[in-house]
């Protein structure tokens, strides 16, 4: 990745360690969404197409695939 990715969780990742970490910031130069295992930092990166991501965010946000 040639944009250095500044990682952050949400502020209801306090449920025991079950969270991700996104990096926002490469959407603008790489038109993606990096997502690794808050647990596992130096782990594999998932790199989602921008529209997908939000697609994603919305329907968790919507409980299209149940409850969370």
């Amino acid at each position: 990745m040639t944009t250095e990715p500044h990682w952050y969780k949400s502020s209801y990742s306090s449920n025991g360690g079950q969270c991700i970490e996104v990096a926002t910031n490469a959407v603008g130069a790489l038109g993606v969404v990096p997502v690794r295992d808050s647990k596992a930092p130096d782990g594999p990166v998932l790199r989602f197409a921008a529209n997908a991501f939000a697609s994603l965010v919305e329907g968790i946000k919507t409980e299209e695939f149940g409850a969370v």
